[in-house]
């Protein structure tokens, strides 16, 4: 006997769809200053856990200075743990608090550094503590923590300049905090994250009365100890980078 074909159900209209551009492969994309520093980061951080040695270290930054493309800068992390953990472009630290710890601090300084009608400057090899006074009477205090030994996460720096100027110089790869104000005169703290969880925070709280009060990282520097041959070449390739 014939089986009777049934016939088929209509089919729903299928809704047009609009051109589509297709997206650019994410390893052919130009590569930023943030895309850079960290692999920088990420290839440091290697340095550090002994992953790469000194040599390896100093040839892929310098690789990673002249890569053009997303692609070729992860070429130079490709077989690193990080780049097979750590793809998202989003931080994975998360920032420092605004203020310090309660009861991580003193009251009383640790250190004074004063200079009225003088100059007064610490800086070079020596330890910090947890609090440090300033105060610059029409003159000039410089502190200087790119050498320093950081034996306490958190540091404070409570600066006054009346007539004077306090300069306050930290690592690159710390966190940088500051409170404060100026009555006819300058309070300025750049706002600096490290990627590093552990890495310490100086907080600097000052009032500037017709005077100035400034902190910044000092790039180039860093907490933990680098060869410095190492050192220089990694500033030297940095520095070509820039003056393109």
């Amino acid at each position: 006997m014939d089986l009777q074909k049934q016939p088929a159900p209509p089919q729903p209209p299928s809704a047009p769809t609009a051109p589509s551009q297709p997206a650019p492969a994410a390893p052919l994309l130009r590569a930023s200053d943030a895309d850079r520093d960290r692999i920088a980061d990420i290839l440091r951080e290697a340095l550090a856990e002994g992953r790469l040695d000194a040599d390896e270290h100093a040839e892929r930054v310098e690789g990673v200075l002249s890569a053009k493309t997303v692609g070729e800068l992860e070429v130079f992390i490709q077989d690193l743990p990080a780049a097979h953990g750590h793809r998202a472009t989003t931080p994975s630290y998360s920032p420092a608090p605004n203020r310090p710890t309660e009861g991580a601090i003193p009251a009383e300084a640790d250190e004074h550094v004063v200079a009225v009608f003088s100059a007064a400057m610490r800086k070079g090899r020596w330890r910090a503590g947890r609090r440090m006074h300033a105060y610059a009477v029409f003159g000039s205090v410089e502190i200087d923590l790119s050498e320093a030994i950081f034996e306490y996460q958190q540091v404070v720096i409570k600066a006054v300049s009346v007539f004077g100027n306090v300069e306050i110089r930290v690592p690159e790869n710390v966190s940088l905090r500051g409170t404060g104000g100026g009555v006819l005169g300058n309070f300025e703290v750049d706002t600096l994250d490290s990627v590093e969880p552990d890495a310490p925070v100086v907080y600097v709280d000052g009032w500037a009365v017709l005077g100035n009060i400034e902190a910044k990282p000092k790039r180039g520097k860093l907490v933990a100890d680098i060869l410095d041959r190492v050192q220089r070449k990694v500033d030297k390739n940095l520095r070509k980078h820039l003056d393109r």
